[in-house]
């Protein structure tokens, strides 16, 4: 199951519901803006 830190649920929920939703089934743990980062990186080397 994912998480997401408190500290970093604004910049999570700025997001779009699809984007979230990906994020989320990736079952990550996200503590800093930058493991944020790293996932959003990891999704668009996928799309590629």
């Amino acid at each position: 199951m994912s998480y997401v830190n408190p500290a970093i649920k604004e910049k999570f929920e700025s997001l779009s519901i699809d984007l979230k939703n990906e994020i989320l089934s990736k079952n990550v743990q996200l503590n800093t803006l930058q493991d944020l980062i790293d996932v959003l990186e990891g999704i668009v080397a996928e799309e590629k």
